[in-house]
């Protein structure tokens, strides 16, 4: 099965890709302009990569649970993609992910530590099963 996870946020979007359970790669972010263009990219990466589930971060068990479920599924419905959607637990994936990057020189916001934190999203599931 062909994997995409995707971390949510309202100014970058990170991605990353498996099509096997051991190997989870980042893929590059998505700057998110607006949720159409957003929406568009992830389409086009969806149809790029041949996916055919979407594993999505989310904090699971706090009280913006609800409110970031119906977000993520408005912005699905926007993707329009007819694959199974799985929500995953996000909590803590981003500063995993800026501590994986601290030896980076030049540690800027251009989506490098999201797309890590998606990648750590789509570990956690696929070692979940």
């Amino acid at each position: 099965m062909k994997y995409l996870a995707i971390d949510l946020g309202l100014k970058r979007i990170g991605l990353a890709y498996s099509a096997h359970k051991d190997i989870v790669t980042p893929l590059l972010a998505i700057i998110r302009k607006n949720r159409n263009q957003a929406s568009d990219e992830v389409k086009k990466v969806i149809k790029e990569w041949d996916i055919e589930a979407v594993v999505v971060g989310i904090p699971l068990g706090g009280s913006s649970e609800d409110e970031m479920k119906r977000r993520i599924s408005h912005f699905m419905n926007l993707v329009d993609f007819d694959g199974e959607v799985f929500y995953q637990d996000e909590s803590g994936t981003s500063l995993e992910a800026e501590s994986l990057m601290k030896g980076e020189i030049k540690y800027i916001r251009d989506g490098r530590v999201d797309s890590i934190s998606a990648m750590l999203i789509l570990q956690r599931y696929l070692s979940s099963y």
